[in-house]
């Protein structure tokens, strides 16, 4: 089996990988990046908040400081680890992208990348390809099968 080294922490190819599993890896490093995003925007709410304390004794200046720069540090750790996420994903979705034009079947070719590169419903891509989700899915199980996962 080979297993390349990425960021993400992700397999790419392999013989132990299923069909599914090497198409859904997309979107694991997707829902990833927007985890990372929320974790920043949390962040940021922490960073930005005040919290104001009225007494009459006084004020230390540099009370409040180290959290607000250690918020900083790591929101800008997360923003380097989304940015190599993010080439990651573009880099893996290419790489999906050609295993999908490599099936025959223009309609299963429209399925999988509805499903696995634009992270669509099965109800929408249903009602997009005017498809019962019965034939959708019969579609889904034949188009899995003329995938070549890379190795």
């Amino acid at each position: 089996m080979t297993i390349q080294a990425n960021p993400s922490g992700l397999k790419i190819g392999g013989k132990d990988m299923t069909e599914k599993e090497y198409l859904l890896q997309a979107r694991y490093l997707d829902e990833r990046i927007r985890s990372k995003l929320q974790q920043i925007e949390s962040l940021n709410d922490l960073a930005t908040s005040c919290s104001a304390v009225i007494s009459d004794m006084p004020r230390n200046p540099n009370r409040g400081g180290p959290k607000m720069a250690d918020a900083v540090i790591k929101i800008v750790s997360l923003q380097e680890e989304i940015n190599m996420d993010i080439n990651a994903l573009v880099e893996l979705k290419r790489g999906i992208m050609g295993v999908i034009k490599a099936v025959p079947n223009v309609e299963y070719q429209t399925l999988l990348e509805k499903r696995y590169l634009c992270f669509i419903s099965w109800e929408q891509i249903a009602v997009d390809m005017n498809y019962s989700m019965q034939h959708i899915h019969r579609m889904h199980s034949a188009a899995l099968k003329e995938i070549v996962v890379p190795q």
